[in-house]
């Protein structure tokens, strides 16, 4: 029996889809250029490209015919992990940016009083000679920039104060 129970979660700008794993593997989707795919369906082509990508939260910006869109793909665990009430920003309130590894800070991109949207760049820590870009998981506003650009940081460090 084919898995018709909806696996996948996608919402892209206003809009939300369902998709089962079944509908995935038979989508004709094909790769035409590093992050660059066309999807026919329904007599219809139609090109995206990737422009970022967050593998850990399975956040991306597609551009779709000229049109971007933030995509968020939320599989079984996430929804059910959703449903139990982990990972939502509403049910823990951070008040410090901690480095996750010891590195340099090469840019510091917010400063005191600054407010903040989740996805917004607040710094890039050099680490094993790979720029790591930190984010901001939830709206907020900077209290306190704790590093300066050009600092050597550790690990659990902290980077920044959120009020």
């Amino acid at each position: 029996m084919p898995d018709t129970k909806p696996v996948f979660e996608v919402k892209a700008n206003e809009f939300e889809f369902c998709f089962t794993s079944q509908q995935i593997e038979s989508a004709n989707l094909v790769h035409t250029a590093p992050l660059v795919f066309n999807l026919l369906q329904n007599n219809r082509s139609v090109n995206a490209k990737i422009l970022t990508a967050d593998m850990a939260s399975k956040k991306f910006t597609v551009e779709v015919e000229g049109e971007n869109f933030m995509v968020e793909i939320k599989d079984e665990l996430d929804q059910v992990l959703q449903k139990m009430g982990f990972g939502l920003a509403a049910n823990k309130i951070i008040k410090e940016i901690k480095s996750p590894m010891p590195g340099r800070v090469i840019e510091i991109a917010v400063c005191n009083g600054q407010a903040v949207n989740e996805g917004d760049k607040i710094l890039i820590l050099e680490a094993m000679k790979m720029e790591n870009c930190i984010v901001i998981h939830s709206a907020a506003t900077i209290r306190n920039v704790a590093v300066v650009a050009g600092q050597t940081v550790e690990k659990g460090q902290l980077l920044i104060e959120l009020e």
